[in-house]
């Protein structure tokens, strides 16, 4: 059988991922990290005027590791914000791209995935494809009341990396991902805490713009009046309350800072990253440990709302994503869940994997490729 040499592009809020497979074997992987400063420029445009930087980045790592275009079978990108649509694969067609470009269910990093493998792809006659993307939707009637009518609750969430863990999980708890009952929390940029049960996620916070707690660069759910008033004072835009909600909200708004591998160097060492945004003279190490601290203790609360959605029937909690490496946050979350059900850690994201995987499987067998 064949091997199918994969291009795999993951976009994120503050980093983008780019890795290279000849069949199962990944050639590279490489990860490039963006400071507040990297992002400022494009505080306020469009997600799609980042495009030139991060498909430069793309092809400058290929490049780098001698890869020549005219060798690749197919490039999956990470799924953006598009319509709700089930879980799978699908191919970038016309209609797909044109809803990525437009950002249909909001603007984010994860629109550019689809957006830079069809461009790529498309001069090489090879297909391109997303996978699981954030948009899954499998919510519970009842998850989806806000108590506004005109303002339902969402399914916008770390979908393929919460499926690619709950299934880790579920192998490591001996049964079927179906019959698990399982809270699966993704940390990165955004924060999403998901109810998996019967192989579907039933709940889970909206992870993008104003739901569940608050994360490295999001606010999360904050004090609905409050935020009316702040929206009408005249002392902000529309575009600046929606960087409040995404970008300068969250750790960043309390540190300075949304990296959170130079906040624990800081806490644990009082070590400061060059270029990080911390400054020791707005922020001692003891407030920067309360504020992850309270970030930690918003998860938690998140966590046991989903432990009574599922009845306190909960096999395991899965803690997974860059913030599951976290020394300072992991230790607060498990002290206080701790006691709902055995915790499970997959720290990072194998989402390159997943999508190789979902890439693969399309190549193979066409006829699971679903259409937009």
């Amino acid at each position: 059988m064949a091997d199918y040499n994969i291009l795999v592009i993951n976009p994120g809020s503050t980093s983008d991922e780019v890795s290279y497979f000849r069949g199962e074997k990944e050639v590279f992987h490489k990860t490039v990290r963006y400071s507040p400063e990297d992002m400022k420029p494009y505080d306020h445009e469009k997600i799609t005027a980042q495009f030139d930087m991060r498909k430069r980045m793309t092809l400058e790592a290929l490049k780098e590791h001698g890869i020549d275009l005219k060798e690749l079978s197919a490039v999956i990108g990470r799924g953006g914000l598009v319509k709700p649509i089930e879980g799978g694969v699908y191919a970038v067609d016309d209609m797909l791209l044109a809803d990525l470009r437009e950002g249909v269910l909001g603007d984010h990093s994860s629109n550019l995935g689809g957006i830079i493998a069809h461009d790529i792809a498309t001069p090489l006659g090879i297909p391109s494809f997303i996978a699981d993307p954030v948009v899954v939707d499998e919510l519970l009637p009842l998850a989806r009341y806000s108590g506004m009518p005109d303002n339902p609750r969402i399914s916008i969430f770390h979908a393929l990396n919460q499926k690619r863990c709950a299934r880790h999980a579920a192998k490591q708890l001996g049964k079927p991902y179906e019959e698990c009952r399982l809270i699966v929390m993704h940390g990165g940029g955004g924060v999403s805490v998901g109810a998996h049960l019967g192989g579907r996620v039933i709940d889970v916070n909206n992870a993008l713009n104003g739901d569940g707690p608050f994360t490295p660069q999001r606010s999360g759910g904050v004090p609905a009046g409050g935020l009316v008033k702040l929206c009408f004072s005249g002392k902000y835009t529309e575009k600046e309350m929606m960087l409040k909600l995404k970008g300068h909200g969250g750790l960043v708004a309390y540190t300075g800072t949304s990296d959170c591998v130079a906040l624990e160097k800081y806490i644990l060492t009082g070590e400061i990253k060059p270029g990080s945004g911390i400054d020791p003279d707005k922020m001692t190490r003891d407030e920067a440990r309360e504020a992850v601290h309270a970030m930690g203790y918003q998860i938690c609360k998140e966590i046991g709302a989903l432990a009574a959605v599922l009845e306190g029937k909960v096999d395991a909690i899965v803690l997974t994503g860059g913030l599951a490496y976290d020394k300072v946050l992991v230790p607060e979350i498990k002290r206080r869940t701790g006691w709902i059900a055995q915790i499970l850690s997959y720290p990072g994201g194998d989402e390159m994997t997943a999508l190789r995987t979902a890439a693969e499987i399309a190549l193979r067998h066409p006829g699971q490729i679903k259409k937009y």
